[in-house]
């Protein structure tokens, strides 16, 4: 199993909304591209804000989540009205995005096969 687990996470993330407001994160699929998106920035040199001494990119990013050293903010909102100075941010918006290409790329491997298209413009 691993530590921390999704639940305990999501719980960490959104431990600041006010009751009332959307939680920034409200399922396994943001909070998995929110901390590959990070893992990818450590990879390519950012500072890391946990101790990180041989360990992998995606723990240390898994870590960084849990220990509220690093937020997740929506791509409207500034990261200088969010986040502690020196903090970096992580849009959860761009799962849309991900799944939006995932369909795309569905449809045209349908296509291919030739099965009919499900997409509409």
């Amino acid at each position: 199993m691993l530590h921390p687990s999704y639940h305990d996470l999501i719980q960490a993330v959104n431990s600041g909304v006010e009751p009332g407001e959307e939680p920034v994160v409200q399922s396994r699929y943001s909070i998995v591209i929110a901390t590959a998106k990070r893992a990818r920035q450590l990879i390519a040199g950012e500072d890391a804000m946990v101790p990180s001494a041989g360990r992998k990119p995606l723990s240390v990013a898994v870590d960084e989540l849990y220990r509220q050293k690093v937020k997740i903010v929506s791509e409207d909102d500034t990261a200088d009205d969010i986040l502690p100075a020196g903090a970096a941010s992580y849009g959860a918006s761009e799962a849309a995005e991900t799944e939006e290409a995932e369909e795309e790329a569905e449809a045209a491997t349908a296509a291919e096969d030739g099965e009919p298209s499900e997409m509409t413009e």
